[in-house]
Parts: C-alpha cells; sequence; structure tokens
C-alpha cells in the first residue's frame, strides 16, 4: 500500500491535505490536545520515515483521532496517538476496561494499519503529584533529546504515564537509539521503560 500511494502522487498530496484539513476542523472544534497530540511528531520524522510513509502515518492518525471525536472526546481525554510506519501506539490512561478495548478497536479500523500496541493503563484519574513527576521526567527527557548533537529529537516521542516511559519514533542508528534509551533510564521518576523505536534502515519503504 506504501509503494502504490508513494507512486500516485496527485492522490498522496490530496490525502494528505485532506488529512491535514480534518485535524484542523477537529481542532476549531476543540479537540482535547491529549487525542491530537502526536501529529507533530509524526510529520517530523519525514526526513527519516520518507514522503510516501509520513503521508499514510499522517492520514492514519487523522482518522484515529476523527473516529475518537466523533464517538466520545470525554471517554478518550486520556489517551495519546503514536503512528510509525503503520504502527499504532496507544498510551494513556482511562477510566474502564471497555474504552481501552474500545479504542484498539477505533485504531485498527483505518486503511493502513499493520500492528496496533495498546499500553493504555486502566486506572482512576492520578493525584496532582503523580501527573507532575510524569510531567518532569518527560521534559527531563526531552531536553536531554534536544541538547544532544548525536540526536535528531524531532524523530522521537516520548510519553510518561504513571513512571513509566514509552518511547516511540525512528532512530538513524542503533548507536542514537541507544543514547536515548540510557537519557530516559537515568531520568528520575522513571519506574519502567518501554522501548518502541525503530530504526530506519528496518522501514517498510
Amino acid at each position: 500500500m506504501i509503494n502504490t500511494i508513494f507512486l500516485l502522487s496527485k492522490k498522496q498530496f490530496f490525502l494528505f491535505f485532506l488529512s491535514l484539513a480534518v485535524l484542523s476542523t477537529l481542532l476549531k472544534g476543540c479537540a482535547p490536545a491529549a487525542i491530537t497530540a502526536g501529529i507533530a511528531g509524526v510529520t517530523a520524522s519525514e526526513s527519516e520515515k520518507g514522503l510516501g510513509t509520513t503521508i499514510n502515518d499522517t492520514i492514519i492518525h487523522a482518522s484515529i483521532t476523527e473516529t475518537m471525536f466523533k464517538e466520545d472526546v470525554n471517554k478518550y481525554i486520556g489517551i495519546n496517538i503514536r503512528v510509525d510506519d503503520g504502527v499504532v501506539l496507544l498510551t494513556g490512561k482511562v477510566d474502564s476496561p471497555e474504552t481501552r478495548i474500545n479504542a484498539t478497536r477505533v485504531a485498527w479500523k483505518p486503511r493502513g494499519v499493520v500492528e496496533v500496541i495498546n499500553e493504555i493503563q486502566v486506572t482512576q484519574e492520578s493525584s496532582i503529584k503523580d501527573k507532575a513527576k510524569d510531567l518532569a521526567a518527560s521534559t527531563k527527557i526531552r531536553g536531554h533529546l534536544v541538547a544532544d548533537k548525536n540526536i535528531k529529537s524531532v524523530n522521537f516521542n516520548v510519553d510518561v504515564v504513571n513512571g513509566i516511559a514509552y518511547l516511540s519514533g525512528v532512530a538513524r542508528s542503533e548507536k542514537e537509539m541507544n543514547l536515548v534509551l540510557a537519557y530516559t533510564k537515568e531520568t528520575q521518576y522513571i519506574n519502567q521503560l518501554v522501548n518502541y523505536i525503530q530504526l530506519s534502515e528496518a522501514l517498510s519503504q
């Protein structure tokens, strides 16, 4: 599918701008930032993933976001969506197992999805203290990635939920990936690390 879309240049650009229009509509309709978060990371990874893969990932992300927004925006507000090479990573927190299952169902709907990884936690609302720790850890990790010239920080996504760091994105080399992992492991408040980073050489295109 990726190669087909890449060859159909007129169609791919139409779909790309259509997906942006969908996101624009959602934002104007006050779609929560938690659901729409991640699209910037997907687009920023274009240099490593290639135009065709980036467009497909953007369309998939937009489709999942739109469906969640239409079904029940409040139910899915705590979910973060990341898409890399057709692999959808769901993180965050929801109030019930049913919502977690439904999120997986929604994520499989868009054409081009090859895998859905559901790391959503079913939990009651975290305390302000826990949220502050997650935010502090996430900010610290991102700061390290931006500061290190050996890391192309725009190609990585960092989500911290209840002390668990979920890493995704595209690394140019194993050395770069290991640097990202090292910074995450040494960060205060991180109790566990889940790595979904892909190497650029392994991408489908």
